[in-house]
């Protein structure tokens, strides 16, 4: 191993004098950043490495840096619920030790080195040639460097010994970032590198660059000579339009230089026009330029005005945001910017506008979020526990010196749910010259109410007669399959009535679940159980139904409910709900879609008969106005219409959808008839009802009216026991049947919940069924009109057929995913189909297949459900029907109380008019009306609700 370190180390010295040789040579007067690590963890440097304790200790070997040790396989795997549900004594302790050689030019002597820590968790003491390089860091999440200049060797090898404690000396450390809910890791997971600048040089750079063009900038400077000055520039990124130059003198000796600028027709940055520019400040002596230092920023201007609101650009905001772990399943906390470009799109593509976090993200994260186009609330760690006066104030300076630029970072965070340090508030401000709030996440602080999970009636000083302005950091928590979307619509709608509503954050954007390198087996992955998986996206960014729905209820046009009849003249009533964007720049298009007949039975897909764009006229934000495109001539040949509607950059925004015809239409249109056949007959004979013709045979038990047996030409349809009541009562009182000359008829009636059920069967073998539900139901003494099960979360009639051997449904209605009655956005009209899994949502890590197969589909109009027994085919003629397709499986990995999903009714495939909601971290009873049951009263002379379906079980 020491032969092996040796060679590498070798290979390491020549590249690294290779590297620097030549980036001194064309860049004397800049600060050169030179990598002693990898930039990110898919493009490693191999380190000498020893870990203490756990899987792989104790011996000296190589290690990828940036990574977490764990994912390269040393140490233990810990999560920070281990005091809690884990019921842990003590997470792991285990120690890292790196070594890495490296070569320094001679002519480097004189200027200044600098060594950078990009992240390390969690105490870090470094050596350069033996002697310490400063004080121990402490705190994981934050980038820290050393002042080096005095301890290198010019012209030769130099030594670099890192020891890294993943348990903190300090017990306020350990308390705020490892008694957490999250993934604890140890190890170098971010880049190290040297900055290397002349011996004068700006240090740092803290930018305030106003909406009007103009500038100040507080510079920490360093051995500045008599009489320089600095000349400032500004050049847009993406454009050449040239800015001039600004000279300003240094009037004193200071280290700390304030200097000011003004530029005319400059364009402002806003998370819908993120526009930047590269401000660069030279400092110069006697016409030489000393040093030059370039930052990316933007001109944007940020008020805070309590009991009103916040504002950037003079424009009330209202954040859309999402709650993000810096995580990826194969690295832990080790990312790279293709990451960081992937999940800003990803929020982009939800139509948010806002993202927060529990600690400082990694650099690339907020250049994507500049560059983008997002609003950042950035967060000093703290899971419910401060950091100590001494460390947090450290950790503060880190924080905002580092991320002060970034005009994406609008709300500096201090610790989470009890995790702040009043005694270092001011220091955000200290270094900061934008003066951004600082806010207490969960808490009514200094005029901020960010209360963490409101309930939908949420009031009493919050909201109803509140007068903090209101933005709660997190809430529409996301276990499994809960919250997020579902409730979302409500909460947002009655939110968004207050004027000192500010927006909100949704927890969180992924199930962290991780490689264990330490697992053998088939699971791979692992999220703690409940604990971790409260995402929209799956741990590789799989689109969960919620993403959808987020992204139609948060879409900046909103369309006003329209259903399309007769009389449909091609208009809409849409709303704006950018903060900044005419909708003129935004376009519109829309699509007539039209199935062949014989689409459902076949392969054959959807085509588009029509198509053009929509003319979008002047629509201010906020503002609610009238568009509508000229119905082609062919446009009611068609079964659904779509309009999409992309933005100024060419990101869709959403695509409605809209059928053109009732469910009758599709009914009559898609079921194969064939030519009647005579052979149809019906016989009753004791308790059984046979209804038989050449194609098929069906059985009903006279006792139950339910199906007891169903026979094509190749054998059983497993497709019995029902129908049964779902949400009410009913018992069979006569049936009466009928000889017709294509046809026969049993008509089923009831008492209680059902009125009657008429069943009929053709001579080529169609079943068609039309029940009529609670028309005078409970005329039966026996039900005294008790026929309803209380409040109604499930409505409906149900069936038996067995799971195994499902193949793949097609249909055309509502999907491609399932829905809840309180997540019904995000699936829209379409031809559908896809294969059977068995996915758990938030679990299902090693084969997660989206969308899932199981569970409840909207707006059901034509399926086919193919299995080994046979194609199953449904057609309804009535619509808004819900088709119920199984019971998806419950999660096995729960460490903690938890409610994955509703209770399913009885049976297997169930048609319903009502479903129920799916909770969102709160009980259903705190949320929206949408999450509630349903209230039926039932009233002499009512005609019932009717439910009719085709069934196709021929073998076809």
């Amino acid at each position: 191993m020491k032969f092996i370190s040796k060679i590498f180390n070798k290979h390491c010295h020549f590249t690294l004098i290779a590297l620097l040789s030549i980036g001194w040579t064309g860049f004397a007067q800049k600060t050169e950043k030179i990598y002693l690590s990898g930039k990110d963890f898919k493009n490693p440097v191999q380190w000498d490495f020893m870990c203490t304790d756990g899987h792989n200790s104790n011996t000296w070997t190589t290690i990828n840096v940036p990574s977490n040790w764990e994912l390269e396989g040393f140490g233990e795997y810990t999560y920070g619920r281990w005091y809690k549900e884990l019921d842990q004594q003590e997470p792991s302790k285990e120690e890292g030790f790196y070594k890495y050689k490296f070569n320094i030019p001679a002519n480097y002597k004189g200027k200044n080195v600098t060594i950078v820590f990009g992240g390390a968790m969690t105490d870090t003491e470094v050596k350069i040639n033996g002697k310490s390089a400063g004080d121990i860091h402490q705190g994981g999440f934050y980038e820290f460097k050393y002042d080096i200049t005095s301890l290198l060797n010019y012209g030769t090898e130099n030594l670099l010994e890192v020891h890294v404690s993943k348990h903190s000396s300090n017990h306020t450390v350990n308390n705020a970032e490892r008694k957490t809910d999250w993934w604890l890791f140890g190890g170098i997971y971010r880049p190290v590198w040297l900055n290397v600048a002349p011996n004068s040089n700006i240090k740092n750079v803290a930018v305030d660059a106003k909406m009007d063009g103009s500038l100040s900038a507080d510079l920490e400077l360093v051995n500045i000579p008599k009489n320089s000055t600095i000349e400032a520039n500004i050049s847009p990124i993406g454009s050449d339009e040239k800015f001039p130059s600004i000279t300003v003198d240094i009037i004193h000796k200071d280290q700390l230089q304030t200097i000011k600028a003004k530029w005319n027709g400059i364009k402002t940055w806003d998370p819908e026009s993120p526009n930047l520019y590269t401000l660069s400040l030279s400092l110069k002596n006697k016409g030489k330029t000393i040093h030059t230092s370039k930052t990316k920023i933007g001109f944007r201007t940020l008020e805070f005005l309590k009991k009103d609101g916040i504002y950037v650009n003079g424009k009330k905001i209202v954040m859309k945001g999402i709650n993000r772990h810096e995580i990826w399943p194969e690295s832990g906390r080790s990312t790279d910017k293709d990451i960081s470009v992937l999940d800003v799109n990803l929020i982009k593509d939800m139509n948010m506008n806002a993202v927060r976090f529990h600690y400082p993200p990694a650099t690339h994260f907020l250049e994507v979020c500049d560059s983008l186009g997002l609003f950042v609330l950035n967060e000093l760690a703290g899971w419910q526990n401060p950091y100590d006066t001494k460390v947090g104030s450290k950790l503060i300076k880190e924080t905002v010196q580092r991320d002060v630029n970034h005009p994406s970072v609008i709300i500096w965070d201090h610790g989470n749910e009890g995790g702040w340090n009043y005694e270092t508030d001011h220091l955000f401000h200290k270094y900061d010259p934008q003066n951004r709030i600082v806010i207490h996440p969960w808490s009514d602080f200094d005029g901020w109410d960010t209360h963490h999970y409101p309930t939908y009636l949420t009031g009493m000083h919050r909201f109803n007669n509140g007068e903090n302005v209101f933005f709660p950091t997190e809430f529409m928590h996301g276990t499994y399959d809960n919250g997020i979307g579902a409730g979302l619509d409500d909460f947002w709608t009655r939110y968004s009535k207050s004027p000192l509503f500010a927006g909100g954050f949704m927890w969180a954007m992924l199930d962290e679940a991780v490689l264990r390198t330490d697992w053998k087996g088939e699971q791979k992955y692992d999220s703690k159980g409940n604990l971790a998986a409260d995402g929209v996206l799956g741990p590789h960014r799989e689109k969960e139904g919620s993403f959808f729905t987020v992204k139609e209820v948060w879409s900046p046009i909103q369309f006003k409910p329209k259903q399309i009849t007769s009389t449909f003249d091609g208009s809409f009533l849409i709303t704006n709900t950018y903060i900044y964007t005419n909708l003129n720049s935004c376009t519109l298009e829309y699509r007539v879609l039209k199935a062949d007949n014989d689409v459902i039975y076949n392969s054959n897909k959807a085509e588009v008969i029509a198509q053009n764009p929509i003319k979008i006229t002047d629509i201010p934000p906020g503002e609610t106005r009238k568009i509508n495109f000229d119905l082609p001539n062919i446009f009611f040949k068609g079964d659904w219409l779509e309009i999409t509607a992309t933005d100024k950059h060419g990101r869709e925004i959403y695509t409605w959808s809209w059928p053109i015809h009732r469910a009758p239409y599709f009914a009559n249109k898609f079921i194969k008839t064939e030519k009647e056949n005579s052979k149809v007959s019906i016989s009753q004979i004791a308790n059984k009802v046979a209804l038989t013709s050449e194609e098929l045979n069906v059985e009903l038990d006279s006792k139950t009216g339910e199906i007891t047996k169903i026979t094509n030409k190749t054998g059983d349809v497993p497709f019995i026991n029902g129908p049964r009541p779902v949400g009410m009562k009913a018992e069979v009182e006569t049936i009466k049947t009928e000889q017709f000359k294509d046809s026969v008829v049993c008509t089923v009636n009831y008492s209680g919940g059902i009125d009657h059920i008429r069943w009929t069967m053709h001579g080529d073998g169609r079943l068609k069924m039309k029940a009529v539900l609670l028309k005078n139901a409970g005329r039966s003494s026996g039900f005294d009109g008790a026929f309803i099960q209380g409040e109604i979360s499930q409505f409906g009639l149900t069936f038996d057929f067995p799971e195994n051997g499902v193949k793949s449904i097609k249909w055309l209605g509502n999907g491609p995913y399932r829905v809840w009655k309180n997540r019904l956005k995000g699936a829209t009209m379409g031809l559908w189909e896809k294969d059977y899994n068995k996915t758990i949502t938030g679990e299902s890590f090693e084969n997660l297949v989206y969308p899932e197969f199981k569970g409840y589909h909207a707006n059901m109009l034509v399926a086919n459900l193919k299995t080994e027994h046979g194609n199953l085919k449904f057609f309804s003629e009535s619509d808004k029907l819900f088709l119920r397709l199984f019971t998806p499986d419950l999660p096995q990995k729960a460490v903690s109380k938890v409610f994955p999903q509703p209770e399913f009714p009885e049976g297997n495939i169930s048609f319903m008019y009502e479903i129920p909601g799916m909770r969102a971290f709160k009980s259903l009873e705190d949320q929206g009306p949408e999450s509630q049951p349903t209230s039926i009263r039932i009233k002499s002379g009512d005609q019932g609700i009717p439910m009719t379906l085709w069934f196709d079980f021929r073998n076809n």
